[in-house]
């Protein structure tokens, strides 16, 4: 009973610090129930939780007093001062209000979670309050807030749902995201959805044997479906989204778009629509809708209000529960093709012009899938587009149409390979020849060949470094004199987020942290470092556009013998730098320390050396 009484007091809001202290006993009995409303009545304001930190050193009493005064004139929560005002990383404040409440801190970019969980709190309400609401299991809701001792956002969340609410803690950049992924387009998502679910004819009984392939065409021209597809269409464009996934799961469906390189969860919907969705899409891409047993590939083109067009590369690749969609963007309004704004350095341009001015030789870029190798690619043939030079490439696919430009599209299932290809442009008097990828030891070797008689070849392999490229193309039994011969430069690149502007602040970083980054002992001490908070601007996340990061090197003769001698990759990788290479991970710090990016988006994209 004395358990009952006193998680009724809880939720009542009447439990003094005094009952707190005289019932120790029943407050670790009720830890189960609700801990965070317990600490919560205890100490009702947001200043007691400076009050902590200044006690724990991690602030001191001036710079509460500013925060308190920086809170008075601005509103808001004393601890978003804290972080904005930079005495406080995120981090570091999740930390002490974690430590300080006894709450669990939960990292809201790997959580997954359900739109049916959102319609229990409206966008509103969870947005003044700074909270999100992440899973309701029984008759409880947990939460997940930046402040647990606001007392009136709880009784409000259990005044609206009629739960019990249980609290964690997560970083007020990462719920401002949440809101502004899952919340702000979802009125226009749910009207059109209330729509596709009263349409009786999309409800189509989903198995690999049978379906009804009338009715699925049916579906796909239904106005509710359309109208779907067309709003994920445009939200990713005004998102500048650069891949769009339509994922099929057993009870539902997911869309996600990838954002500078990072994927966010848009909306899910219900699972009887992920039949007409995928079709929709699959016709939009002259792709056919009977078949589901294998892989298709197409294109698909909009044309957008102020005349400028979006191409789409669309994949279907079969799974466990459908068929998997996925697009990606090409907004080719919005390429840079000028070598100059790329991100290379001076040192690093001078280099890469003065390979693509050799008239013959190879030149290599190397990197994972979506790392701007393409872009680099185009940059460099738009240098070389001169009514003097006859330029041929083959691509999978044609991303880029660039005019006076003679590109050519693989088609294996006819026998029209990147080998073939190349075979076929050495008898068109080519000055310059882009292989899209060098994928086997045919295309190298005909490449390299080529590159060895007079011809200027370009071309990209999948290595995780420059220097790598040489072993990569050695494993695939290209002999060592016709790489040492024929390579003049190879370039690695990466894809960094750009830190915004608008609401990034100065940080103050550990040396020791600096140092195992891969700065010298000097450069830590004098760096300035920035940091992303989030506006918005940038939707909350800190982070607006990206910046090419590069490793260039070229084959000088220390490397050329090393390649004779089939070294391995760390042992040409320290001669090159001997050489004045970059390195990819300098190549980052030297943005980091320009304050165009932050040390965690360094240390995500690139490895330690």
């Amino acid at each position: 009973m004395q358990t009952t009484h006193f998680r009724r007091d809880c939720h009542d809001g009447g439990v003094t610090s005094a009952y707190v202290k005289k019932h120790t006993a029943l407050v670790h009995i009720c830890r189960s129930y609700q801990r965070d409303l317990l600490v919560g009545a205890a100490y009702m304001t947001s200043s007691r939780i400076g009050e902590a930190l200044v006690k724990s050193g991690k602030l001191s009493p001036n710079q509460l007093a500013q925060a308190i005064e920086a809170q008075q004139k601005k509103g808001g929560w004393i601890t978003t001062q804290f972080v904005q005002l930079g005495f406080l990383s995120e981090g570091e404040l999740l930390q002490g209000i974690s430590d300080y409440y006894g709450l669990p801190m939960v990292d809201l970019g790997s959580v997954s979670i359900d739109h049916s969980i959102l319609q229990l709190i409206p966008a509103n309400i969870a947005s003044k309050h700074g909270l999100i609401p992440l899973v309701r299991k029984d008759h409880t809701l947990t939460i997940c807030v930046t402040d647990p001792s606001n007392m009136a956002a709880l009784n409000e969340i259990r005044f609206i749902t009629g739960l019990d609410v249980q609290l964690c803690v997560g970083r007020g950049s990462e719920i401002r995201q949440l809101h502004k992924r899952l919340y702000e387009n979802k009125p226009a998502y749910d009207q059109i959805l209330h729509e596709a679910r009263a349409e009786q004819t999309i409800d189509l009984v989903e198995t690999q044997e049978d379906f009804d392939l009338l009715a699925l065409e049916k579906a796909t021209a239904d106005a509710p479906v359309v109208k779907l597809v067309n709003a994920i269409l445009s939200d990713a464009i005004s998102k500048n989204a650069s891949d769009i996934h339509l994922e099929p799961y057993e009870s539902t469906c997911r869309v996600r778009f990838r954002i500078d390189g990072i994927l966010y969860e848009i909306m899910r919907p219900p699972a009887k629509l992920k039949s007409a969705l995928i079709s929709r899409l699959k016709i939009m891409a002259h792709l056919d809708i009977a078949e589901r047993r294998l892989p298709q590939d197409g294109r698909m083109k909009l044309r957008l209000e102020n005349e400028n067009t979006v191409d789409f590369r669309v994949n279907v690749t079969p799974t466990l529960f459908g068929e998997k969609v996925v697009l990606r963007l090409l907004d080719t309004s919005n390429i840079q093709l000028d070598l100059s704004k790329l991100g290379f350095d001076t040192k690093q341009l001078s280099h890469f012009n003065d390979a693509i001015s050799q008239p013959h030789g190879m030149i290599l870029v190397t990197g994972p899938t979506g790392s701007g190798k393409s872009t680099t690619l185009y940059a460099a043939l738009s240098e070389l587009n001169k009514m003097t030079t006859n330029i041929c490439t083959v691509e999978d696919p044609v991303e880029i149409n660039l005019p006076g430009i003679n590109q050519s599209q693989v088609h294996d299932e006819i026998g029209f390979s990147f080998a073939s290809a190349l075979r076929a442009f050495l008898r068109q008097d080519p000055d310059v020849i882009m292989v899209g990828e060098i994928r086997d030891q045919e295309t190298a070797e005909i490449a390299i060949k080529a590159s060895m008689t007079g011809h200027l070849v370009l071309s990209t392999l999948h290595t995780n470094d420059a220097p790598s490229s040489i072993n990569r193309l050695l494993n695939m039994g290209v002999e060592p004199f016709l790489v040492s011969s024929s390579i003049n430069l190879v370039v690695a690149q990466r894809l960094a987020r750009r830190i915004c502007m608008h609401c990034s602040v100065e940080a103050s970083i550990p040396r020791e942290a600096l140092i195992a980054a891969g700065m010298s002992s000097v450069e830590a001490e004098t760096i300035k470092v920035r940091k992303a908070v989030g506006c918005p601007r940038c939707a909350d996340t800190g982070y607006r556009g990206r910046i090419a990061l590069y490793e260039i090197m070229r084959i000088c003769a220390e490397v050329r013998d090393l390649i004779l001698r089939g070294a391995p990759a760390p042992e040409i990788k320290q001669a090159a730098i001997r050489e004045g290479m970059t390195t990819l991970r300098r190549s980052g710090l030297a943005r980091l320390a320009e304050g165009v990016t932050t040390l965690e988006e360094i240390l995500r994209i690139t490895k330690a050396e």
